[in-house]
C-alpha cells in the first residue's frame, strides 16, 4: 500500500513520536543537533511503522463511530443520535469528494489509483475516470491522479490534479466523462505549480485554490519543485493568477462564507497545525488573516489521527472540517460546537443535496452523516 507524505505524517501524529521530537527546545547548537537527529530517526521509524500500517476493518471503525454534541447550538445542524455509515470501501485513499446535482450522484478521487469514482443513489460504485490525474506511465511517485474534485457555474468538472501539478477541466460534459482535459494554469510566473489540492469558486466564478508540495514524490525537497513556497491562491475569471499568501508551510483544504466576504484554508503543518481565516477585500485580494482554530491541542491526544484538511460551509454558516479524529463541526465565529469521531484518518467532506447529508472521505472508505 502506498503512504503519502501526508498521510505517514498523520500516522506519525497517532503514534507521538513527531510531536515528542518537535517539542525539544533548542538551547544550545547541541541541543539543535540531538533535536535534529531525533526528527530524522522519527521519520525513518515512522517509514517502517507505515510500511506495514493498515486502515481498520468495518467492524472496528463502527464500534469507534460517535458523534459528541459540544454545545447546544450544533443541534442546529446535527442530531447526536445520526447515524454514521460506510457507503462503500476497498480503495486506497480517497478525497476531494463533490456532490453532482444533476445526476444525484457524488464524485471522489483516488489519488494513489489514479481515478475519480462515482457512488450513485443505489450505492453503487463504478469508475468514472482514469487517469484523472497524469497517466502512470509517465509518473513515478505516489500521487498521479487527482485531489479536490469542484463545477465550475456551468457545471462542468474542475480537478486539482496531482500528477500533472495543474488545475484541469474535464472537457466533456459530467454526463459524459472522458480523461482529457484542459488546463486553466499550470504555471505562477512562469515556475510550475506543486500539485494543486484544493479548490472553491465564488459566485463569480473566480477559483480561489491551494498548492502544498504533497503531489511530489519527495514533498519540500523533491528536486523538481519549483517555486519556492507552498500558495493559496486565485485564478481570477480574466485569466489572471494572483497569489493570496505564500507564507503557509502546508496548505490545503479550503472554502468561501456564503457571502463570500471569508476565505477559510487549512493548513496540515505539524508544527503548527490550524485553520485561518482571511477577509477579501475583493476578488484575488485579502486582508487581516487570522488564526480561525488552533488544533494543536488535539494533537497530543491519543487516537486523534490526522491533520486540517478538507472543509465546508453550509448556507446555515456552520464548518464541517476535517481533521484530528475525524470531523469538526464550527460556528463562523470559531467556537467548536461538535465533533463527528470517525475511527480513521478522514481526509475530506462534501455537502450532499440539499445539505441534507455529509459525505466523507476516509481512508479507503466513503461515509455519510444525516445533517439537519
Amino acid at each position: 500500500m502506498n503512504i503519502t507524505i501526508k498521510q505517514a505524517l498523520s500516522l506519525l501524529i497517532i503514534s507521538g513520536i513527531f510531536l515528542t521530537s518537535c517539542k525539544q527546545e533548542k538551547k544550545s547548537s547541541v541541543v539543535n543537533e540531538e533535536h535534529t537527529k531525533t526528527v530524522t530517526h522519527s521519520i525513518e521509524a515512522l517509514k517502517a511503522q507505515a510500511a506495514s500500517w493498515t486502515p481498520r476493518t468495518k467492524e472496528d471503525m463502527v464500534s469507534m463511530f460517535k458523534i459528541e454534541i459540544l454545545d447546544a447550538e450544533a443541534l442546529n445542524i446535527i442530531d447526536p443520535n445520526s447515524k454514521i455509515e460506510i457507503l462503500a470501501s476497498g480503495f486506497k485513499w480517497t478525497e476531494g469528494p463533490v456532490w453532482v446535482k444533476d445526476g444525484d450522484y457524488l464524485l471522489f478521487s483516488d489519488i494513489p489509483n489514479n481515478k475519480v469514482y462515482k457512488l450513485d443513489a443505489q450505492r453503487d460504485t463504478i469508475t468514472y475516470l482514469h487517469s484523472s490525474g497524469l497517466p502512470e506511465s509517465k509518473f513515478t511517485g505516489s500521487e498521479p491522479g487527482s485531489n479536490g474534485l469542484l463545477l465550475n457555474n456551468k457545471g462542468e468538472l474542475v480537478l486539482m490534479q496531482h500528477g500533472n501539478r495543474t488545475v484541469g477541466k474535464m472537457k466533456t460534459p459530467t454526463s459524459n466523462p472522458i480523461s482529457d482535459y484542459d488546463v486553466l494554469v499550470d504555471r505562477y510566473e512562469g515556475k510550475r505549480l506543486n500539485s494543486p489540492n484544493d479548490g472553491t469558486f465564488d459566485k463569480a466564478g473566480n477559483l480561489y485554490f491551494t498548492d502544498p508540495p504533497y503531489g511530489l514524490s519527495l514533498g519540500l525537497e523533491d528536486p523538481n519543485k519549483e517555486l519556492d513556497f507552498q500558495g493559496v491562491y486565485c485564478l481570477l475569471t480574466t485569466g489572471e493568477l494572483v497569489l493570496l499568501d505564500d507564507t503557509l508551510k502546508y496548505p490545503n483544504g479550503l472554502c468561501l462564507s456564503p457571502d463570500n466576504s471569508k476565505l477559510y484554508v487549512a493548513v496540515s503543518n505539524v508544527e503548527n497545525a490550524a485553520w485561518y481565516v482571511y477577509d477579501i477585500v475583493e476578488p484575488g485580494k485579502v486582508t487581516n488573516k487570522k488564526k480561525f482554530y488552533d488544533v494543536n491541542p488535539f494533537l497530543q491526544k491519543e487516537g486523534y489521527g490526522g491533520l486540517p484538511d478538507g472543509l465546508k460551509i453550509t448556507q446555515k454558516n456552520y464548518m464541517l472540517a476535517t481533521g484530528p479524529g475525524g470531523i469538526f463541526i464550527f460556528n463562523l465565529q470559531g467556537k467548536l460546537l461538535a465533533r463527528i469521531y470517525t475511527g480513521q484518518l478522514t481526509a475530506n467532506c462534501a455537502l450532499g443535496k440539499d445539505e441534507k447529508h455529509l459525505y466523507m472521505t476516509a481512508h479507503n472508505f466513503i461515509l455519510s452523516v444525516d445533517l439537519k
